[in-house]
């Protein structure tokens, strides 16, 4: 049985910042705070566009700015985890975002 290492700031900024600010449009985020941010204008741009799933990142965006927030280490890697469930098709949404654009 495998298993998955538990979601940290820098392993989300790392596996998705780089799709999500191509749909925001903007350098990728280098903060958790920043990234919540691009996360809400990234699903806004792929919802407008008819890609499916933007609300997940709209939810994972709430959860990451949850963390971010939060003082209770046990509550704040609970919440990294919920936003990175979210993310999993992340970078299929952005791929689909390239060839629209």
């Amino acid at each position: 049985m495998t298993t998955t290492a538990p979601a940290t700031t820098e392993s989300i900024l790392a596996r998705y910042a780089a799709d999500i600010a191509v749909a925001a449009d903007e350098k990728p985020a280098t903060t958790l705070a920043a990234f919540a941010e691009q996360l809400v204008t990234a699903a806004e741009r792929l919802g407008a566009v008819g890609i499916n799933g933007s609300d997940d990142l709209e939810t994972a965006a709430t959860y990451l700015a949850d963390a971010d927030g939060s003082t209770d280490v046990t509550e704040r890697d609970v919440l990294l985890n919920r936003a990175v469930k979210n993310l999993a098709y992340a970078d299929e949404m952005a791929d689909e975002y390239r060839l629209m654009v």
